[in-house]
């Protein structure tokens, strides 16, 4: 009988699996790593559009509004009667220049937007500048809230957190100009403030020459009050911007970011 060399003999059979495992371990890291960033991109395009369509709804009603108004200072002009002023602001040429009291008022689609953009929105606790637990939009976590570092939460929470401090802050800014009416960009610049500074930081004690403006009904000098730079005791860059950001909201009714335009 003719002897034939052997074949290589394959790795055995219990080997194999092992070999593969550490194959897939060594390129696992990045294909998570990629998976979060894809999951974290859904999540904020997911927001991004449901305040899309919050702002486009809003718009279609105001630009409704204006239209009828506007046909009705037509037909007034064309009685002799006074014709109704419009802002002479580009981004509020479609509305009414009337301030009206704040009790009813809430935040806007426009201001939300900027919140997010400032805030950013974090799916997981984290601490912030100043050491503070952090999640959401900018929501400062409380024990009520039963959250700790590291832990997540849906976008569903995200902004149901969101609504709530909304909710207080414009309750605070209520409470805060009394009689004064406002336009609304005056009432989301100081509903930002609150959000971002806290209750306690508008106070009389704390913020007199605020209050002071406010009680002249010196919209101006309110304006003049809107900047805040410091977080845990030091200056933040964030912060002046955003200060900036606030006073063109109130004064111009402008929400663009001024790091667009520095």
């Amino acid at each position: 009988m003719i002897a034939y060399p052997s074949k290589t003999r394959s790795p055995a059979p219990q080997i194999l699996p092992r070999l593969r495992f550490e194959n897939r371990r060594q390129g696992i890291a990045p294909l998570i790593t990629r998976l979060k960033d894809r999951r974290r991109r859904r999540r904020q395009a997911k927001l991004a559009r449901t305040l899309k369509g919050e702002r486009v709804h809003m718009r279609k009603r105001k630009i409704a509004l204006a239209m009828s108004v506007s046909a009705a200072g037509i037909q007034a002009a064309a009685s002799g009667a006074v014709e109704p002023r419009f802002s002479s602001s580009a981004q509020q040429a479609w509305m009414i220049e009337t301030r009206t009291q704040t009790d009813s008022m809430r935040a806007s689609a426009e201001l939300k937007r900027a919140m997010m953009e400032e805030e950013g929105v974090r799916h997981d606790v984290y601490r912030d500048v100043a050491g503070n637990l952090t999640v959401g939009v900018g929501h400062l976590v409380t024990a009520s809230d039963g959250l700790s570092l590291g832990d997540t939460i849906s976008d569903e929470r995200v902004m149901e957190l969101l609504e709530a401090d909304l909710e207080h802050a414009e309750k605070t800014v209520s409470d805060l100009v009394g009689d004064l009416p406002l336009f609304q960009h005056e009432f989301d610049a100081l509903v930002d403030l609150v959000f971002n500074v806290g209750q306690g930081s508008v106070s009389q004690e704390r913020s007199p020459k605020l209050n002071e403006a406010i009680s002249a009904g010196d919209h101006q000098s309110i304006a003049d009050e809107l900047h805040y730079h410091s977080a845990g005791g030091a200056t933040a860059k964030g912060l002046i911007y955003r200060s900036e950001r606030r006073a063109n909201i109130f004064l111009n009714g402008s929400y663009e970011d001024p790091r667009m335009t520095a």
